[in-house]
């Protein structure tokens, strides 16, 4: 079905594209979803699902499983995967459940000390640390 190929490979590239323009954001299947709806090129949940599971798997995207209750995030990171980017670690905001890359070279110490200390090797981008954003924290303390 030489269709059916050219049909897939479309939506590849319709779907790189939107990843591509949301470098660094962190976007779940339901957004790709809304927003080819909003631009008139609707593609299905099981078909942008699959695709961004291939991407995965190519390398080009990256696949955040934040708890049980949320959907998945996916974020574009291209061919490079955080390259020259440092250790990545993430920060989940319990209040307004934004999730917030942290690059701190502090949090690579605590890496390099459970492995020395613990023979425990952490990947810092699927761990995430949870508590209240920069931006609720101010609210809280203006509700005060």
């Amino acid at each position: 079905m030489p269709g059916r190929s050219k049909y897939n490979t479309k939506q590849r590239e319709m779907l790189l594209g939107y990843l591509e323009s949301q470098r660094r954001a962190h976007i779940t299947v339901a957004d790709v979803c809304e927003y080819f709806k909003e631009h008139g090129s609707p593609m299905g949940q099981a078909t942008v699902y699959r695709q961004m599971e291939k991407l995965v798997d190519d390398g080009l995207v990256s696949k955040y499983i934040v708890d049980v209750g949320s959907p998945a995030c996916f974020e574009y990171v291209g061919e490079h995967s955080h390259a020259g980017e440092g250790t990545c670690f993430h920060c989940r905001c319990e209040i307004c459940g934004s999730l917030i890359h942290m690059h701190c070279d502090e949090l690579s110490l605590i890496k390099g000390h459970l492995f020395e200390e613990h023979g425990f090797k952490l990947d810092p981008f699927r761990t995430v640390f949870y508590g209240i954003c920069e931006n609720c924290s101010k609210k809280e303390e203006n509700d005060i």
